[in-house]
């Protein structure tokens, strides 16, 4: 393994001290951390479920899989067998150790996108793997790759694959043997765009062979201090990542695991969260256009992906001067050097704050 890169979020820390600065406090639009309330239904079964003096299965047990496979056929269209779901110790986790987990060699080559969530690169340097950067996987010349890396809906930019994009790769891959790997933790926040699962029989026909999807419940549910999340799809690799996890000791804990069933089984509590992002959404994008930013793609995810002609930087140190502090669009890759990542996580209160802000003199 190779040495590893500065953390995305300790480059930000002159800019946040600037942010911090600002009379009214900063608003942190860089993270895209939840701030809503875990819903109670969630916290009940939390508290059902903290006496727990036994392991809990590393599979996860039979509701959880039966709940996540239940949210996959309700709310996406994929119909997925339990046994075909593995939870995993939140998503981050899981996208950073897969390829080890998979025995993935030092000539074997990992695919991530041009614009990416930092970690896909780190999955690859942890597995001791080759980093091929492509939007276009399947015009790629040389060996297959070992493991390609999707998120539609995308972070930064919220773009959304199309079915026939999405099923024009899985035909490809699974003609040379490639794991596919799509990163669905937007998917239920579509804006602009109808976002399909990887695991739709739209994409990938009557079965998952050659294709994962990974799931995560800190978006949709406000559980990112849980640590709670899962993939699904090929059952073969599923079992074959169960099989390493259980020697690994990567296990989500009893009470989380039935916790995460009450997420799943729930959908009045995202349908009320989409309806606080998307006025948040408005509030922000109507303010960064009027504050002359052009604000590209963003059909979907929770960031606007915003540009007004400069360096990434010297964008987000102006915001900074107005306490407004944003993820610089080079931290995800190079093509992102003149956009930055503007999250709307935020409460409504400091949503709007930024948008005040935003409407004031400039300030660099």
């Amino acid at each position: 393994m190779g040495a590893l890169p500065t953390f995305p979020w300790d480059r930000l820390a002159p800019i946040k001290r600037r942010a911090l600065e600002h009379p009214g406090g900063a608003v942190n639009l860089a993270v895209g951390e939840p701030v809503d309330p875990t819903p109670k239904v969630v916290r009940d079964a939390l508290a059902g479920a903290v006496d727990a003096p036994g392991y809990p299965p590393t599979e996860g047990t039979p509701a959880l899989r039966r709940a996540a496979s239940g949210f996959l056929r309700r709310s996406l269209g994929a119909d997925v067998d339990p046994d075909a779901v593995l939870p995993a110790v939140g998503t981050k986790e899981l996208v950073a150790w897969l390829p080890t987990l998979l025995r993935t060699a030092p000539e074997d080559v990992v695919v991530v996108p041009p614009l990416a969530y930092p970690t896909y690169r780190i999955s690859a340097l942890l597995a001791g793997a080759r980093v091929r950067v492509s939007a276009a996987p399947q015009l790629l010349d040389g060996p297959a790759p070992k493991v390609v890396w999707l998120n539609s809906p995308s972070n930064p930019e919220g773009r959304v694959r199309s079915a026939a994009e999405l099923r024009e790769l899985v035909g490809w891959a699974r003609d040379r043997g490639v794991l596919l790997v799509n990163d669905e933790c937007y998917i239920e926040y579509g804006w602009e765009a109808s976002p399909v699962s990887i695991l739709h029989p739209d994409v990938c026909g009557g079965g998952h062979e050659g294709v994962l999807a990974v799931h995560s419940l800190s978006k949709r549910s406000n559980l990112a201090g849980y640590r709670a999340g899962f993939a699904a799809g090929d059952p073969r690799i599923v079992r074959e990542l169960l099989a390493v996890r259980k020697h690994a000791g990567h296990v989500v804990p009893a009470p989380v695991q039935a916790a995460m069933i009450a997420a799943l089984d729930d959908d009045e509590h995202v349908l009320r969260q989409r309806e606080l992002y998307l006025r948040r959404r408005s509030v922000l994008r109507a303010a960064l256009l009027a504050a002359g930013f052009r604000v590209d793609h963003s059909q979907a995810s929770l960031f606007l992906w915003a540009t007004r002609g400069e360096s990434c930087w010297d964008t987000a140190r102006a915001l900074a001067g107005s306490g407004i502090l944003v993820a610089p669009g080079d931290l995800y890759g190079e093509a992102g050097a003149e956009h930055v990542r503007v999250a709307f996580t935020e409460t409504d209160e400091r949503i709007d704050a930024a948008a005040r802000r935003l409407a004031g003199p400039p300030d660099g």
